[in-house]
């Protein structure tokens, strides 16, 4: 059973910086893909960053130069830091796993439960 774990949202003013961390657990080899959604209130769920485990990244237009996105293969996680932030990023934050090898063998499309991050003043 794979879980993904995030931590790390919460209030903070704009410009300012918050840094997400989510950690897959279960018996794990290798995770292809790990990436970060966000659903803000009245608005669909929309990619915010991805990375494989090679290392190539796609960012949403929104948060490119502002948003970092990193992984460390050997403890499963997956990494988001978030600078210069803005009020419109104000969401709910997922994380993703996908292509997940296992003992079990491959399983796809996993989701942590969802981060809060609130840009106000």
């Amino acid at each position: 059973q794979v879980q993904l774990v995030p931590s790390g949202g919460g209030l903070v003013q704009p410009g300012g910086s918050l840094r997400l961390s989510c950690a897959a657990s279960g018996s794990i080899f290798s995770i292809e893909f790990m990436g970060w959604y966000r659903q803000a209130p009245g608005k669909r769920r929309e990619l915010v960053a991805a990375m494989t485990s090679g290392g190539t990244t796609n960012y949403a237009d929104s948060v490119k130069g502002r948003f970092t996105i990193s992984r460390d293969n050997a403890k499963n996680t997956v990494y988001l830091q978030m600078n210069s932030l803005k009020p419109e990023d104000t969401a709910v934050y997922y994380c993703t796993a996908d292509r997940v090898t296992t003992l079990q063998g491959v399983g796809f499309d996993y989701w942590g439960q969802g981060t809060q991050v609130t840009v106000a003043s």
